[in-house]
């Protein structure tokens, strides 16, 4: 009788641990969970092969590259358009890889696109900064349409991708839009239409945060940082390296470095000049006594430009510096708890489809005949991708792996005066 009641007790303690256990895998993760957890890598993701997007990804292809970043350890990733199909097939095909492996993981931050009245010179008619456009409202209801069918994969929904900052002449809207639907959002939240725990918040330029000149100091702004669930900034030291440079180039005192040196100073004050722009956002939002969480929400580094930042402008891109850039920008906020969404995952052509050579197709970590650029070369030769392909090809490494054929393509930065 005694070795009987051990027994059930034994029994009992077995099935105790195994709800635990279960009651632990199945907890649902949320944006507070994965948002600045290092084991949660985050990326910009856009799976647009060829050079328009009247061609969408198709869930097959969508599911290749969900088990190629898996591999990488990346387990979030942020959308732009949920207008276009690939939101939607992306979605389905997370959900797909889950049904079939209980174990996958990745979450999505899903962009609802939002511009102004007469975006893009429609209707032959000048945008209207001052007006939003018709389709903002349906963007909106699609996110929420999605957020709502994928609940345990939509962690995060930004409102507008870089809609606020004035050099996007072509589409942006003033902060009083972007707080409008934030607002509406945290109200679906608030009924219970939304999940409590999605987090809501916009995703633009530092400068759009109150980071930068003092135009973008509004009330509004003040009433959408503290709308937001958390700030979502962007930061581009590469394109400084041309508009402006003050972080650019080699300095007087290191003339004597060799070449790799003096990229490598040059790389290094180019992440100093990316968290200078998060410590302007940072004491922007404190000077309004809110305390909040700030995210990289963008940053890259293109790997080849035929025009400003390429041989014959900055001397910025190539791949060597790209891997500088992604690695260090990936210790420092691994290191202060912050998320960041690197630019991007896979080049993508159609954002410059007249210009092969243009640096917005080429910020991908891999590129189009699926070969990995120098910053991914360790991931290869850890075996991560082995088994993987991408239409078809594995993933293998650019130049055939020949690190003194890589080098030769890599510029110093120009003798600053």
């Amino acid at each position: 009788m005694r070795k009987l009641k051990i027994y059930i007790t034994l029994f009992i303690v077995f099935v105790m641990l195994g709800c635990h256990n279960k009651t632990q895998a199945t907890h649902e993760k949320t944006a507070a969970d994965i948002l600045g957890n290092p084991k949660y890598l985050a990326m910009s993701y856009g799976g647009y092969r060829e050079n328009t997007r009247d061609v969408q990804p198709t869930v097959p292809e969508l599911k290749e590259d969900m088990k190629i970043l898996s591999a990488m350890g990346i387990k979030v990733l942020r959308t732009y358009n949920v207008h276009l199909d690939q939101a939607a097939n992306l979605l389905k095909a997370i959900h797909e890889l889950k049904v079939a492996d209980p174990n996958f993981e990745m979450y999505v931050m899903l962009g609802a696109w939002i511009d102004c009245k007469n975006a893009f010179n429609s209707a032959n008619s000048e945008p209207d900064h001052n007006q939003e456009s018709e389709r903002n409202a349906v963007e909106i209801e699609t996110a929420v349409r999605l957020t709502k069918a994928y609940p345990d994969i939509v962690k995060i929904i930004a409102v507008g991708n870089e809609a606020m900052v004035k050099w996007a002449t072509s589409y942006y809207v003033q902060p009083g839009v972007i707080l409008k639907w934030v607002n509406h959002l945290q109200d679906l939240k608030q009924s219970g239409e939304l999940p409590s725990d999605l987090w809501i918040t916009s995703s633009d330029n530092f400068a759009s945060w109150g980071g930068g000149d003092a135009e973008y100091h509004t009330e509004d702004l003040n009433k959408l940082i503290k709308a937001v669930d958390y700030i979502s900034m962007h930061t581009y030291p590469m394109h400084d390296t041309h508009y402006h440079p003050v972080f650019w180039g080699v300095e007087e005192n290191e003339a004597d470095l060799n070449d790799v040196e003096k990229i490598d100073a040059s790389m290094a004050r180019a992440k100093t000049y990316a968290i200078s722009q998060y410590d302007s956002v940072y004491n922007y939002m404190t000077s309004l006594g809110v305390k909040k969480p700030i995210h990289i929400g963008e940053t890259g580094w293109a790997s080849k430009s035929n025009a400003l930042y390429g041989d014959t402008g900055s001397k910025a891109t190539d791949e060597y510096k790209e891997a500088l850039y992604y690695k260090s920008m990936r210790e420092w906020t691994n290191e202060n708890g912050m998320s960041c969404f690197f630019f991007e995952a896979f080049d993508e052509q159609w954002k410059d489809a007249n210009n092969l050579l243009g640096s917005e197709n080429h910020f991908g970590l891999i590129n189009l005949q699926g070969e990995a650029k120098y910053a991914l070369w360790d991931l290869v030769d850890q075996g991560v991708f082995k088994g993987l392909t991408r239409n078809g090809k594995p993933i293998t490494k650019t130049f055939r792996g020949d690190i003194e054929a890589l080098m030769k393509t890599v510029t110093v930065p120009p003798i600053k005066h």
